[in-house]
C-alpha cells in the first residue's frame, strides 16, 4: 500500500493528454482507497506565452481533476503556480512556489505526505518540509541542449535530490546507468493499457483519407527531427500523408515548414481517443533526433505502438533499436524516408498483441512499492536493497 497522502511535482500538467504520471497516479488511486493526491503542475509563465505570441494562461487555486474511471471524485487536486519573472531576475521564485505547495497541502489536510519529485523545481520543498521523498527520473535533462545557467541549475538541483531522496526510480536502462552511478536506483518502466489499445475502434473522422504514417507524442525540438519529418512527407507516394498527433511545443517556423511539406498536424487528442489513430495508421513512425537526451528515454509510444500491432519505423533511439518485435524497424535518418514509404505502401492487417508488454496496472504496483520504501526511510538515507525493493518488473540497480 502507498502512503495515505501524496504530493506529486510533475513535469507535465494534468490534462486530457495522459502521460506516465497520470497513468501511475490513477493506478495507485484505484489500488488504495485511502490515497489522496496533490498534483503540482508546471507553473504558468505569462511572459513566456507573450514572447511566443500565445495567450497567457492564469490558473489560480486548487482544482479537482476531471473524473477518473474507478476512482471516487475529490481524491486528486491540482495546483498550478505562476512564474511571473525569469529566474535570472527573480531567483526566489522557486522558493515561493514551493511555499505555495506546502500551503496547498495543508489546506487539503495532507498531514504528512510523501513527496514525489519529477520536476527538479521541487527540490526547494526539501528545505521547507521533512516529507519523505522519492525522485522519479523520466528524462535526463542534464543531457538536453540548455543554456549554461539553466544547465548549472539543473545539475545542482539534481545532485541535491539524488542525495536526499530516500528512493530514486528511473524509467529506462540508460537512466539506471547514469543516475545509478552513485546510489541505488529502481527501474520502473513505462507501460500501456493493453486492453484499451487492442479493442477495435472506428477510424477517426479527422484522419486524412488514404494511406497514413502516424506519429504520436508531444512535438518538441528536443525529440522530434523536423527536417526528417519534412523529407519523409515529401518522399511518400501521392495520396499518402504523414500525420503528427499530439500537442505542439515547436516554433512557429518549424510548424510552417512541416505544413508546407504536406505534414498534417492534428494537435492534442484526449487519451481515450488515441488508440483509434494508431489502429488506423498504415505505419507508425518515430522520426526522433538520436542523441544522449533521447537515449535516456523509455518512450511510452513504444508500448502503445506495439499494442496495436501496426508496422513501426523508427530512427535508432532507445527502446526501438533494441526491440525484437518483427513489426519494429530501426533505421538511420538517411534511410528513414524510404523505409516509411515502403511500410506505408505494404500495410497489412494488425498482428496479435505481444504478451510481453508491461501494463500501467503492473507499473503502478511497482511505484507503490517504491513509495512505501520512501515512506519508511529517513531523509538523506537511501532505501537499500537489504530493506526490500520493487518486485516484478521493477528492480534495484546500484552501479559504481
Amino acid at each position: 500500500m502507498t502512503a495515505a497522502d501524496l504530493v506529486v511535482v510533475s513535469l507535465e500538467p494534468w490534462d486530457d493528454v495522459w502521460r506516465r504520471n497520470q497513468y501511475l497516479v490513477a493506478g495507485l488511486l484505484r489500488a488504495d482507497p485511502d490515497l489522496r493526491v496533490l498534483f503540482v503542475e508546471p507553473p504558468s509563465d505569462p511572459l513566456h506565452d507573450l514572447r511566443h505570441s500565445r495567450r497567457p494562461q492564469w490558473v489560480r487555486g486548487i482544482r479537482p481533476v476531471p473524473p477518473i474511471d474507478g476512482v471516487e471524485s475529490g481524491r486528486v487536486h491540482t495546483l498550478r503556480p505562476t512564474k511571473l519573472l525569469p529566474r535570472r531576475i527573480d531567483p526566489g521564485g522557486d522558493r515561493r512556489r514551493a511555499a505555495a505547495v506546502v500551503r496547498a497541502a495543508r489546506h487539503l489536510g495532507l498531514r504528512s505526505p510523501t513527496l514525489w519529485i519529477n520536476d527538479l523545481a521541487g527540490a526547494d520543498l526539501l528545505d521547507l518540509t521533512d516529507w519523505p521523498a522519492l525522485y522519479d527520473v523520466t528524462d535526463d535533462w542534464l543531457a538536453a541542449d540548455r543554456s549554461t545557467a539553466e544547465h548549472d541549475r539543473l545539475v545542482a538541483a539534481e545532485a541535491r535530490v539524488l542525495s536526499e531522496a530516500a528512493v530514486v526510480t528511473v524509467c529506462s536502462r540508460a537512466l539506471a546507468q547514469t543516475k545509478g552511478a552513485e546510489r541505488p536506483v529502481t527501474v520502473v518502466s513505462n507501460g500501456v493499457d493493453v486492453e484499451r489499445y487492442a479493442r477495435p475502434t472506428p477510424r477517426p473522422a479527422d484522419l486524412p483519407a488514404g494511406l497514413c504514417a502516424v506519429y504520436l507524442g508531444t512535438l518538441h525540438g528536443d525529440r522530434l527531427d523536423v527536417d526528417l519529418c519534412r523529407r519523409t512527407a515529401e518522399h511518400l507516394e501521392p495520396g499518402a500523408t504523414l500525420v503528427l498527433v499530439g500537442p505542439s511545443a515547436l516554433a512557429e517556423d518549424d510548424e510552417a515548414v512541416l505544413r508546407r511539406s504536406g505534414v498534417v498536424l492534428l494537435g492534442a487528442r484526449p487519451h481515450r481517443e488515441v488508440p483509434a489513430y494508431l489502429q488506423h495508421a498504415d505505419a507508425l513512425v518515430v522520426p526522433h533526433v538520436v542523441d544522449a537526451f533521447t537515449d535516456s528515454l523509455d518512450p511510452i509510444k513504444l508500448y502503445e505502438y506495439r499494442a496495436v500491432g501496426r508496422p513501426v519505423v523508427s530512427t535508432p533511439v532507445a527502446g526501438f533499436r533494441d526491440s525484437d518485435d518483427p513489426r519494429v524497424t530501426s533505421v538511420d535518418a538517411a534511410g528513414f524516408p524510404s523505409a516509411v514509404a515502403a511500410a506505408v505502401a505494404s500495410s497489412s492487417p494488425a498482428r496479435p498483441v505481444p504478451r510481453d508488454l508491461p501494463t500501467w496496472t503492473g507499473q503502478s504496483m511497482e511505484m507503490s512499492v517504491a513509495l512505501t520504501a520512501a515512506r519508511k526511510a529517513q531523509r538523506g538515507a537511501p532505501y537499500s536493497s537489504a530493506d526490500g525493493g520493487a518486485s516484478r518488473n521493477g528492480r534495484q540497480v546500484g552501479l559504481g
